[in-house]
């Protein structure tokens, strides 16, 4: 689909009927806009005369608040809280029909490959035509209130006569491969990696295509391609401290492909529904025998009418444990911290912000990404949206309450479902808070949580497939770059929306092992891993393949095969501490209150966070014999291949 992005928008230019400067001639208003559509800019002018969706900031009750009101307490807080929208219709926009067609054949709508030139006049007021390629010469746009010069600064002034601006030729076959991805032809994915890997991996890496090793070539020997291990070896530079195959010290224990055993079968059933959830809860609404509950949510989900209370719990909001007073009682506190800290921004005044770079940078680009976030879902669709709104506000709000991280791409990508099932400002920003606690050594500057992540895949996936994983190293693929997506927000991007809950409701259960996620990951690659090897695909191909799973996954064979790997692992014996370590198989039991147990025997506390641990891990090579050491929590492990 394509990401629709309002780039400019000026309202009060003018069409002049007439082409001479006549007392009777009609000047139609409007307002001229244009938009990005990935590739393709686009120019548009609207009339007056149809009715436009306007955000107002007011006190009056709207039936279409997106907000829920029922908890009285929020209404304190109407002054910064009151998000709304209302149908604007223009006095004028009350004639009849064939006014209103009359008015309508001036407007029009070209895309900016399509046009030629832009002539600028100024006559009292600046007015521009345009030209397009084929000849055509649209109306003159009269800018009555000025505006033109900011228009014109999104385009190129020709170099002979500034008052006429050319547009460039546009290039189909560059603009399909990585035209939004490179600042050059040279080195152009690994500089804006080097600079930002969030967004060159959210936005670059999801369009992978044939032409990426195109990026790679010098530009005075198109002809000569620079050898994928090359390639391999400047990604591999771009997150430091992740050094796979570096010598280290001798001195590890060295281990031989272990025997996993058969793969168990696993059934899994229907999401839990309204009244088993409701079978859970005692009279002052505790919930009752979590373990068994999550066992449930974990086997299948749960339906969409449980989720908005269920992912309270789940992302620790909520206590299991809590009463309804209890949580009512919470949520006013949470209610009033909230508003405290938007308050914080949005007291925050031009002059203050000019010189708050760090808060302006941040806003900018929250914005930015807000315009681009699951635009194809009705909750989000449109130019005016109140979900844009609320998904702006709790992403600012989010940089008063962790102002160090602030906002991060991708970050918009974990907010969005959250507060698609909460439909709630507060609540889907404290849920997202919790969810940012587990998530937030992704999107650190060193990167941390991302090397970790990476360097534990890796481990997983030798154990579980030696030989796909020689091949991928075979293939300047060890690194598992093409996983890098996958991890950072949570497959949000690889999985239709509904999938996306449902799997990221089953990992929040905890079970059946720690780092499930990375499971989900070996199992979506044991179901490609031979399609990969048996058509002998290299770097490049690969990239594109995993690329092109994106929409096309089954969640529900996804997370079959996962807990079916898991339990495999489990029955394995011998297991290699390093992979123990991985899945948190060697918990020592310990009786405390904040741990809890399941069926699958697992100990986990709800409060558990990457933020809270630090493991180092590393690779290595020793000569032609290929040993792979692993090393967690000061023990060694090495695979021989």
């Amino acid at each position: 689909f394509f990401v629709l992005q309002v780039v400019f928008e000026h309202e009060g230019v003018f069409i002049h009927s007439s082409p001479d400067e006549s007392e009777d001639q009609d000047l139609i208003s409007g307002f001229l806009r244009i938009v990005d559509k990935v590739w393709v800019l686009s120019v548009a002018l609207f009339l007056d005369s149809s009715s436009v969706v306007e955000w107002t900031q007011s006190l009056e009750d709207n039936p279409h608040r997106p907000i829920d009101h029922q908890l009285s307490y929020e209404t304190e807080w109407d002054m910064i809280n009151a998000v709304s929208f209302r149908r604007k219709v223009h006095a004028h926009g009350d004639g009849g029909s064939n006014h209103t067609n009359d008015r309508n054949k001036w407007a029009f709508s070209f895309n900016v490959c399509d046009l030629r030139s832009i002539t600028v006049k100024c006559e009292g007021w600046s007015y521009i035509t345009f030209r397009l390629k084929d000849g055509t010469a649209l109306p003159a746009i009269h800018f009555h209130q000025g505006g033109s010069t900011a228009f014109l600064d999104s385009l190129r002034k020709s170099p002979d006569d500034e008052s006429v601006l050319i547009v460039s030729t546009y290039c189909k076959t560059f603009s399909q491969s990585f035209e939004n991805l490179l600042d050059d032809t040279n080195y152009g994915l690994v500089q804006k990696f080097k600079k930002d890997p969030y967004t060159t991996t959210l936005g670059g890496f999801s369009k992978v295509t044939n032409y990426l090793f195109d990026a790679f070539r010098a530009p005075e020997l198109e002809c000569h391609q620079r050898p994928a291990e090359e390639v391999a070896d400047l990604l591999g530079e771009l997150i430091p401290g992740l050094e796979i195959n570096q010598q280290e010290e001798p001195g590890f224990e060295v281990i031989t492909r272990l025997d996993l055993g058969p793969r168990p079968e696993v059934q899994r059933r229907g999401p839990v529904t309204m009244e088993e959830w409701a079978k859970y809860q005692d009279s002052e609404g505790r919930i009752t025998n979590v373990p068994h509950l999550k066992d449930l949510i974990f086997k299948g989900g749960l339906c969409h009418a449980v989720r908005r209370e269920a992912w309270k719990f789940l992302l620790s909001y909520f206590s299991w444990n809590s009463t309804h007073e209890e949580r009512k009682l919470l949520q006013k506190r949470k209610t009033d911290e909230y508003f405290i800290m938007k308050l914080q921004w949005k007291s925050v005044s031009e002059e203050q912000e000019r010189r708050n770079s760090r808060l302006r940078d941040y806003r900018s680009l929250i914005e930015k990404d807000v315009n681009r976030t699951d635009r194809n879902n009705k909750f989000y669709e449109g130019l005016d949206n109140p979900g844009l709104i609320l998904l702006h506000d709790i992403l600012m709000t989010y940089c008063m309450y962790d102002f160090d991280l602030g906002y991060v791409q991708g970050m918009s990508d974990l907010l969005s479902p959250i507060l698609f099932v909460m439909e709630n400002e507060v609540d889907a920003f404290w849920c997202f808070v919790s969810f940012m606690d587990e998530m937030h050594e992704n999107f650190e500057e060193q990167m941390q949580g991302m090397k970790t992540q990476l360097i534990q895949l890796s481990t997983l996936l030798r154990l579980l497939d030696l030989a796909f994983w020689n091949y991928l190293e075979a293939q300047d693929s060890g690194y598992l770059y093409f996983c890098f997506r996958w991890l950072l927000i949570r497959f949000k991007r690889e999985l239709q929306f509904q999938d996306v809950l449902r799997l990221w409701e089953v990992m929040w259960t905890r079970l059946p092992c720690q780092n499930f996620h990375l499971l989900v990951c070996c199992a979506i690659l044991d179901s490609e891993k031979q399609k990969i090897m048996d058509r002998k695909y290299g770097f490049n191909e690969i990239l594109k393949h995993i690329n092109e799973l994106s929409m096309k996954l089954d969640i529900e064979e996804i997370l079959s095969k996962s807990e079916a790997i898991c339990m495999q692992i489990k029955n394995c014996k011998d297991l290699p501490h390093s992979v123990s370590e991985i899945l948190g198989l060697n918990t020592v039991t310990e009786p405390s209150a904040a741990l809890e147990t399941s069926e699958y025997g697992i100990l986990e506390s709800p409060q558990t966070s990457p933020r809270s641990t630090n493991r180092q891990d590393h690779f290595v090579s020793n000569g032609h014999s290929h040993l792979k050491e692993t090393t967690h929590n000061g023990c060694k492990v090495a695979f021989i291949s």
